[in-house]
């Protein structure tokens, strides 16, 4: 098991195994695994904890059924999993703002953090535009 504890996969090993958890998925539940329609269940989690009218008279929540699934369970398993290699292989620190972000960019952690959500928020809109 010592290949577990390596720094870095090779990138064909990698996309074959996530080829080969790919196939398992949609052989097991008839569906392929995703991340974004998870994300928006998730936030809907968080927007019902202040706004609990609100989410239930949004026709996307309603359509949508706010709901720990399966794809829920999928991106627990994907935090949990790099969470669990960087341990396995050393690599495990909290860093606010990287080494590679300082030298271009500066130490600001407020420019990262915005840069960063925007860059987030982004992703999403066009994960969700593409279907998923």
């Amino acid at each position: 098991m010592n290949w577990l504890r390596r720094k870095d996969w090779s990138p064909y090993l990698a996309g074959a195994l996530a080829g080969l958890v790919l196939v398992a998925s949609v052989w097991v539940s008839g569906h392929y695994f995703g991340a974004s329609t998870t994300y928006v269940r998730a936030a809907g989690y968080v927007e019902k904890a202040f706004d609990p009218e609100g989410v239930a008279s949004n026709d996307y929540y309603a359509k949508t059924k706010i709901k720990v699934d399966w794809q829920m369970m999928f991106l627990v398993g994907i935090a949990l999993g790099a969470l669990l290699s960087s341990r396995m292989s050393g690599d495990f620190q909290v860093v606010m703002v990287p080494p590679m972000w300082k030298d271009r960019f500066g130490a600001g952690g407020i420019k990262r953090f915005v840069i960063a959500f925007a860059g987030g928020i982004l992703a999403m809109f066009g994960a969700r535009l593409a279907g998923g």
